[in-house]
């Protein structure tokens, strides 16, 4: 794989680009700072022993986007009150983001993915960092969720280091055409197949009725 296209490199290229002007918007279309005053740098003693409910380790990138602020997360509902990292399934996600009928058609999925993150993005359309099995650079996907027509459930970026890139405009992916684009991608199509053999059976996605 190249060489800073991954993992804790790719990571810290995008927190550097956020670093430099950390008030700018993560969209174009509407306006979300990455950072709303200053930024606010997880405790090191905190990040060093960190790991997620199930015990699985976080992925390099992560740890070094926490490093430099958790107040972007914070605001989507990553911790407790006392700071820990506090993750859902699938299905309460949904609710959260669409009300509880919606949620319940999602309940199916929930033990396949029964710890996720909301992140920044999307109203109809939601993005979901999913822990479960990493792929080969130690990294976990990120879904994207959908109920314009029926609720829809897909890969989107290989992780947390690609989403971020994508965000801060360190990697360029083009016109979103479809949400699992990238399973094409020559750089990242790899590990979103990675991903789509432990989440999905081999496939890119699911949708009702047909989780």
């Amino acid at each position: 794989m190249a060489d800073g296209a991954h993992g804790v490199a790719l990571a810290e290229r995008a927190v550097e680009s956020v670093r430099r002007d950390p008030h700018r918007s993560m969209f174009d279309f509407y306006d979300h700072p990455w950072v709303e005053g200053e930024p606010e740098p997880a405790p090191a003693e905190w990040l060093a022993g960190a790991t997620f409910p199930s015990g699985r380790p976080l992925p390099p990138s992560l740890r070094a986007w926490l490093a430099f602020d958790t107040g972007l997360l914070r605001r989507e509902g990553w911790f407790t009150d006392d700071g820990e990292l506090s993750p859902r399934p699938l299905d309460r996600v949904a609710t959260e983001c669409y009300g509880p009928g919606w949620g319940e058609l999602y309940a199916p999925l929930a033990g396949l993915f029964p710890e996720c993150f909301l992140l920044p993005g999307g109203s109809d359309s939601r993005r979901v960092y999913a822990v479960g099995e990493p792929d080969s650079t130690g990294e976990h996907p990120v879904l994207a969720l959908d109920v314009d027509d029926l609720p829809f459930v897909g890969l989107m970026y290989p992780g947390f280091d690609v989403y971020l890139a994508v965000k801060a405009g360190i990697v360029d992916i083009g016109e979103l055409t479809s949400y699992t684009q990238l399973a094409d991608h020559p750089v990242y199509g790899p590990r979103m197949r990675e991903h789509a053999r432990t989440r999905f059976g081999g496939r890119l996605c699911a949708e009702y009725p047909e989780f």
